[in-house]
């Protein structure tokens, strides 16, 4: 007789950054049953990061998967839900449930036992130490936890190649000036005076990384950049992957450079205006971490950000390089 394997259940919605300051909590759910089946449900465009890394074996959307139906205080669930629910050994949960209407209704629909994490991060608190802590009622411990994504291959290998079509035998620094609000980004003008000494001293070739409500940025770039230089339109598997082979990177206080920090080993400058750094600051062996005093990145002078590049090059900074991350 061929014993069942364990099933885990994982309920995490959030941004990019919420869910990759998530990562190590799944890295210990992984690790502690390596075995197990773990599914995932959560926005497929930032949760397939995790299918790729191993860490869950099925993604499934939060939007589609009916979970809106747990959050009513006289649920109605079907009968397939009820046999779904009750399939899994375990239900993690990082949604907001401010009224615990979730883990009641979870349970009411047959759920053997729901560890739930709170999605909002107290004052003060790094979000990737407040994100593993309900794992503690499981034995699961880590100190200092680090999002990490580890790319096959073949995935680093299509990063790779992107990279050398954009820029030939240069190396390419990968620039992201934009975030999830205006008061986090430090002005353009300033990246673009670091891109250009970038490209004069160092010899290298700025990438920049735009997203889909960067339209306004694009068309100021698009004016003197080459359109090579303009990286769109990726997903983030692609966009790991084309991280994985720059050998640096400057970014706003955003998901993207979270992504960075986690993908990359070589030097990555994050820039932290109105933002608690406490909080939301990325981890990593790289990474290096510059704040306005003031709260306003406007005040963070080119100089300083080039002065910190400059240190976070010097050979006895970098980190051992691994191929295989």
């Amino acid at each position: 007789m061929i014993a069942r394997a364990t099933r885990f259940l994982i309920l995490r919605g959030g941004a990019i950054g919420d869910f990759i300051v998530t990562l190590p909590a799944l890295q210990m759910i992984r690790d502690r049953w390596p075995e197990a089946y773990i599914e995932l449900i959560g926005y497929p465009h930032v949760a397939r990061l995790a299918l790729q890394n191993g860490l869950v074996n099925e993604v499934r959307s939060l939007d589609q998967a009916g979970i809106a139906a747990f959050f009513g205080r006289k649920p109605s669930f079907s009968a397939e839900q009820v046999e779904h629910i009750r399939s899994f050994d375990l239900i993690f949960t990082w949604l907001h449930d401010l009224n615990g209407a979730v883990q009641d209704n979870l349970l009411l629909a047959g759920a053997r036992h729901v560890v739930y994490g709170s999605p909002l991060i107290p004052d003060g608190v790094p979000a990737v130490e407040h994100l593993v802590r309900p794992l503690e009622s499981l034995a699961l411990y880590t100190q200092q936890p680090c999002p990490r994504l580890v790319l096959d291959a073949d995935v680093r290998a299509a990063g790779q190649k992107v990279v050398q079509q954009r820029v030939g035998r240069q190396r390419a620094w990968a620039i992201h000036p934009s975030s999830g609000s205006p008061r986090k980004n430090w002005p353009l003008r300033h990246f673009r005076e670091l891109a250009d000494r970038l490209t004069r001293d160092r010899d290298v070739v700025p990438l920049y990384i735009l997203g889909e409500a960067d339209a306004s940025i694009q068309e100021e770039l698009s004016r003197d950049v080459p359109p090579k230089q303009l990286v769109t339109g990726q997903s983030l598997t692609e966009l790991a992957a084309l991280l994985s082979a720059c050998d640096g990177y400057v970014g706003n206080d955003s998901g993207i450079t979270h992504l960075a920090a986690a993908v990359m080993q070589r030097p990555v400058i994050a820039l932290f205006g109105p933002s608690d750094a406490r909080q939301w600051a990325p981890r990593g062996a790289a990474v290096n971490l510059l704040q306005a005093e003031s709260g306003d990145l406007a005040d963070l002078s080119p100089d300083h950000v080039w002065a910190t590049l400059q240190a976070a090059l010097s050979p006895d900074r970098l980190p051992p390089h691994n191929e295989n991350q």
